[in-house]
């Protein structure tokens, strides 16, 4: 889970990586190197291309999986936006400048998503405050132990929730209103905010 919430860091810096370490195709960015006279160089010789696509398709993955924690639509839609102009740059009409633009953008939906992640701290057990919902919470079966943490829903009551390891159907005990709530590390988002989850 921890991997899912640092995708578009990672799609991110290594997008920066690619683009410094291959001033031949991004002299913007990487004059530093081609001052030093490594202007012909390619990290990735003829797979550079194909390597920063799969890039930008990681960062947006990682939009969508830290949208739906902090559900802030804001940094997902710029990167889409982003992400898509930088395909058409590559794919339908190959232009330097809308790749830089586009680039911006995804940098920018980088840090607006970090600094949203930092400020919710949407990280497991322990992010929980007064003022803050989570979303996420670790299940542990009473039958083997197993721990998995799961994207709990925030408008309904998840009555059942199978183990992965045992395969046991665990329901809420007596009093409880969900799975969440009786085996999770945090209560679902409903009781958190103090409303009836049924």
């Amino acid at each position: 889970m921890k991997l899912k919430r640092n995708l578009d860091k990672i799609g991110s810096i290594g997008l920066l990586a690619t683009v410094l370490m291959t001033p031949c195709c991004f002299p913007l960015f990487a004059f530093g190197l081609t001052a030093l006279g490594f202007g012909s160089f390619e990290l990735f010789g003829s797979w550079t291309g194909y390597v920063f696509e799969g890039l930008v398709a990681i960062s947006l993955l990682g939009f969508y999986f830290s949208y739906r924690i902090h559900k802030n639509i804001f940094p997902l839609l710029l990167g889409l936006i982003s992400g898509l102009i930088i395909f058409y740059a590559y794919l339908v009409h190959f232009n330097d400048i809308t790749i830089y633009f586009g680039l911006l953008g995804l940098f920018v939906a980088t840090g607006f998503n970090y600094a949203i992640n930092k400020k919710n701290k949407k990280v497991g057990a322990d992010c929980c405050t007064e003022k803050t919902i989570c979303y996420t919470s670790t299940i542990t079966c009473p039958y083997c132990n197993h721990k998995k943490e799961e994207t709990m829903p925030d408008n309904a009551c998840q009555y059942f929730y199978e183990c992965e390891n045992c395969h046991t159907l665990l329901k809420p005990k007596e009093g409880d209103c969900c799975v969440f709530c009786s085996y999770g590390s945090t209560v679902c988002p409903p009781i958190q905010s103090g409303k009836n989850c049924c």
